[in-house]
């Protein structure tokens, strides 16, 4: 076999170099980031976030607690310090986490420490769960903007992220699977009611 020519050797290394230093690269453009919020119910607050442009995707589950792959009878009979709710993975490049702290406020009521809605218990207790600094920072600032609006205590809890444990798979998508029971539980819980009276009608 005759023996690559010089031009031939330097294509194959410029390549080379290029394909390493793209890899290097694509992923600090490419890489989704994460969020997780506890808005109650993590059927509704699924849904609604998921709606977003820019989100990829939303995962019902548990969070905040002590035991481990905890069950929803687990979560739902309290005692396992776990919160219903959700871990957004989100294009950063389409939508801001500040963006999402907005959307995550006005999907919740944020003077309710009994729980959300006709939900209640520490399970159902809203909260954002801060992944970095920056995160901390942003919700930190968003809370004490909404006191300051409001003139009010704010009591969802702005608290480090720990495991989050995805809920069962009939959890999952449940508004687009079981849409007529989705309908009549939110309806019948208030959920937009009270939305409504707090933030006002959401536009169409």
């Amino acid at each position: 076999m005759k023996a690559p020519g010089p031009v031939l050797c330097r294509m194959k290394r410029f390549v080379l170099v290029a394909a390493v230093v793209l890899a290097a690269t694509l992923p600090a453009f490419a890489q989704p980031a994460k969020a997780v919020f506890a808005s109650g119910c993590f059927w509704c607050t699924e849904s609604d976030l998921e709606k977003l442009p820019g989100v990829i995707s939303v995962v019902s589950g548990y969070t905040g607690g002590h035991v481990k792959s905890p069950s929803y009878e687990q979560v739902s009979a309290g005692g396992t310090g776990h919160r219903e709710a959700v871990e957004v993975t989100y294009d950063p490049k389409k939508i801001t986490y500040a963006l999402l702290l907005d959307a995550h406020w006005h999907d919740t009521d944020p003077f309710d420490n009994a729980g959300q809605f006709c939900d209640k218990g520490s399970q159902y207790r809203s909260a954002i769960f801060v992944r970095d600094a920056e995160q901390k920072r942003l919700a930190e600032e968003s809370k004490a903007a909404l006191e300051k609006r409001f003139g009010r205590k704010i009591v969802t809890e702005v608290l480090p992220a720990g495991p989050f444990f995805p809920a069962e798979n009939y959890h999952q998508d449940y508004a687009k699977k079981n849409p007529l029971r989705y309908h009549f539980y939110r309806f019948n819980c208030g959920r937009d009611q009270r939305l409504e009276s707090i933030w006002g009608k959401a536009p169409h």
